[in-house]
């Protein structure tokens, strides 16, 4: 891997870091509140509905954290949503030590948290273009994703070792003491100021957004693809009861890690994806081999393969995070980052969530396996239709992007000065 952007950047280090710690602890959480509530309700659809709970609130505050993100300094930001994160952790924490826990604080912590992230999300991927040169963002965006396969790979296994070990308090305990170690980090970063003659937050200013981004076939595209995926092919709201069938809560854990397990080797050996500039070919064909990949996991019987099919699916969508986030940072102008960060995220968010729900519902009918096979089959269909309705996005090339952003950000530096 390229890991001169730990080298050269201070800032960048302290972002890395506090993503790391924090982000390990919120995938036990992750993991930890689907399997609460299905120990508590036995259904997947009530599973799958955490994350209906999570799209509205994810919705409306990802468009109301891009426009702040470009009017106010990222890092402050950023820093109070962390802090209103912490205490979600704690309210997860105590409503555990109870005789008998709420389901409805569950899935009011679930919503909450989504509108946080939401606030914080565009803030901080915003703050990843001013803090490393520009040439070296991919590597940048690769080491993140390294820091994410971590997250994934450790936090579901260490949950699921928690939650067959100790109590559920002792697991969301440990969330609430990562954001302890994250908060730190964060406070020591620099200011990150908006642009120069920033817009106030406002409908027109979250408009101008939008307006650019349907502007921008190669911003379009992104959206689309991952959306289309995540909605047909992500089933982690079905690994629940998979393990079940697999071995019980002491495989859960492996189930949700498997994909990170791939993600990882695919960020170990990404330096090739700095030489590669046909970045929307790219998103397509990681896509399609999600798809491929996810199918495996519903055919394969045996544990094992599953895990391998799994990991497979999860080095495709690293691939696929890559081109897509490469994108984004070299092609969107600054003042326009935050508010563009905040509709990325609603794309990469929405399919997942509702994606968890058309699992559920799908397996109601189809069973397990049956939910995700289908899924998994649409992915692909999807993939090849939006390959066609988008020629302009297959043939999207990298260096023309980030010349343009580059003539953007001196057109907008020239009239806010004047």
């Amino acid at each position: 891997m390229d890991l001169s952007p730990l080298r050269i950047s201070r800032d960048f280090r302290l972002i890395f870091s506090a993503s790391t710690v924090s982000g390990l602890g919120s995938y036990i959480s992750l993991i930890t509140i689907p399997y609460q509530v299905a120990q508590m309700t036995d259904d997947p659809l009530m599973v799958g509905l955490l994350g209906v709970a999570e799209l509205v609130p994810l919705i409306f505050m990802s468009f109301v954290g891009g426009a702040l993100a470009d009017y106010v300094d990222r890092r402050r930001l950023v820093l109070i949503s962390e802090a209103a994160l912490a205490m979600l952790a704690l309210v997860l924490l105590l409503n555990s030590l109870l005789a008998e826990a709420h389901l409805w604080v569950l899935f009011l912590v679930a919503g909450l948290a989504a509108a946080f992230e939401g606030i914080q999300r565009p803030a901080l991927e915003g703050t990843i273009p001013r803090v490393v040169p520009l040439e070296k963002l991919p590597a940048a965006i690769a080491l993140n994703s390294l820091s994410g396969q971590v997250r994934q790979l450790a936090g579901p296994g260490l949950a699921g070792v928690l939650m067959a070990t100790v109590d559920l308090h002792w697991v969301y305990a440990f969330d609430l003491l990562t954001f302890v170690v994250s908060l730190c980090c964060l406070w020591l970063v620099r200011a990150v100021p908006p642009p120069p003659a920033a817009e106030r937050p406002s409908v027109r200013s979250v408009v101008t957004g939008i307006r650019y981004a349907r502007s921008r076939p190669e911003l379009l595209g992104t959206y689309l693809v991952d959306i289309n995926a995540m909605f047909f092919a992500m089933p982690s709201a079905l690994y629940p009861f998979l393990a079940d069938d697999l071995g019980g809560p002491e495989v859960l854990g492996l189930l949700y890690a498997a994909p990170a397990i791939g993600s990882m080797l695919a960020s170990l050996t990404s330096s090739w994806t700095g030489r590669i500039h046909r970045h929307g070919l790219m998103v397509v064909l990681a896509a399609g081999a999600w798809g491929v990949g996810i199918i495996g996991a519903g055919l394969a019987g045996e544990l094992w393969l599953v895990v391998a099919c799994l990991a497979f699916a999860g080095a495709a969508d690293m691939i696929s995070g890559v081109f897509r986030m490469t994108i984004w940072g070299q092609t969107i102008p600054d003042h326009l980052r935050g508010r563009l960060a905040g509709i990325e995220m609603i794309s990469y968010s929405v399919g997942p969530l509702l994606g968890g729900t058309r699992a559920g519902l799908v397996a109601r009918v189809t069973g397990v396996s049956g939910s995700i096979v289908t899924g998994g089959i649409l992915c692909v269909l999807g993939t090849v239709a939006l390959a066609a309705a988008l020629p302009s996005f297959l043939r999207y090339d990298g260096r023309d992007g980030l010349e343009r952003k580059r003539a953007a950000d001196r057109e907008w530096a020239e009239r806010s000065t004047t």
